[in-house]
């Protein structure tokens, strides 16, 4: 199976005004999530940010909305800004280590005589 990606938006922090507009967004706080079940076992891996943008009077404005229409534009904001592909290369990277470790951890047994699972 394929790794299935995510966009969650976490936060915006909006102006309240700027440049003759309303709730100008200038930071989007995104999570970006993939997931893939394998031998039905899910694996999960994810990445946080936080993108600037700006707007200048006389720009494109799509006014804030509290709508799933607007959360794919701000989600389209981000796919334009960010360089997704490594995005999703480095999260699949990361599920592939869970499925196949390349590292493990080890205790001294006279000091942690019970090993976390």
């Amino acid at each position: 199976m394929a790794v299935t990606y995510k966009w969650t938006i976490n936060q915006m922090n909006t102006h309240i005004q700027a440049e003759g507009q309303d709730n100008v967004i200038f930071t989007v706080h995104w999570s970006y999530s993939g997931s893939e079940e394998i031998s039905e076992q899910t694996y999960q891996a994810s990445m946080i940010g936080a993108q600037s943008f700006s707007y200048t009077e006389g720009d494109s404005f799509t006014p804030y909305a509290d709508t799933e229409v607007f959360q794919n534009i701000v989600i389209g904001w981000l796919e334009d800004a960010l360089d997704v592909d490594t995005m999703k290369a480095n999260i699949a990277s990361q599920i592939q280590t869970q499925v196949t470790p390349v590292t493990e951890n080890k205790y001294f047994t006279w000091d942690n005589p019970v090993v976390p699972e």
